[in-house]
């Protein structure tokens, strides 16, 4: 069985979307990617698959057009927004799109999250953005690609970078998080959840969308990933 290692940390991100009731049902997904061969190839959730009977050799392996590399069930409906996302960041090692309530609020209201705390602050350089929604032209082209493309479109234009910025908004759709492994995305996927949350009753108490100032934000941000940060133990 190929790529044992990442198919198990693919299986834990999967089934932690289910553990932190980020998706309900069968919806949602996590994969992972392994760039040390000549080929990159991409571990993911197949198609459908109740979370709780998941297991390693449920997951299926593509390469990064899609093609079944192992595997012998359909994998997400989701793949090709997953392996354009590999291969337009190639800073990332792991995706995870969720249908979490009050992030695909924000989604579907079209609407990005803005900045309105130092939990926010902690966790995303900036506001969650949101994407522009897709064309008619988009979805009868290649709906699941097309996506991704919306999402990277809003990442170019702002000059974003992924690793800072981990997650979005599709607009009228849901989430789409990442990080550098499966588990990071995962985490991105619950933290985006959570300031979701905070951010929706933060604006019904009138809270406004411009935010703290930036130089609070900044200084939260920093303190936690930049050149000089002093959280944790690393």
């Amino acid at each position: 069985m190929l790529l044992p290692e990442l198919r198990n940390q693919v299986l834990r991100a999967n089934q932690e979307i289910a553990r932190r009731g980020l998706a309900p049902h069968t919806f949602g997904n996590a994969s992972g990617i392994d760039r040390s061969g000549a080929e990159p190839l991409v571990v993911i959730k197949p198609s459908g698959v109740d979370y709780a009977s998941l297991t390693p050799a449920d997951l299926v392996i593509t390469d990064l057009d899609g093609k079944i590399i192992e595997g012998a069930l359909r994998p997400s409906s989701d793949l090709d927004t997953h392996t354009l996302l590999y291969r337009e960041f190639p800073q990332i090692g792991g995706v995870v799109h969720t249908h979490s309530e009050f992030a695909t609020s924000w989604a579907q209201a079209g609407r990005p999250i803005p900045c309105l705390g130092t939990t926010h602050a902690d966790y995303f350089h900036g506001p969650v953005p949101v994407t522009d929604p897709l064309t008619a032209e988009e979805v009868a082209e290649a709906y699941v690609r097309n996506t991704g493309a919306v999402i990277v479109r809003r990442f170019r234009i702002q000059n974003l970078d992924p690793l800072a910025v981990p997650g979005v908004l599709v607009a009228g759709h849901a989430p789409f998080t990442w990080g550098k492994t499966p588990a990071d995305a995962v985490e991105h996927a619950d933290v985006l959840e959570y300031i979701a949350r905070l951010a929706y009753r933060s604006t019904l108490l009138g809270a406004s969308d411009a935010g703290i100032p930036a130089y609070v934000s900044e200084h939260h941000y920093q303190r936690k990933h930049g050149p000089k940060a002093t959280y944790g133990q690393g």
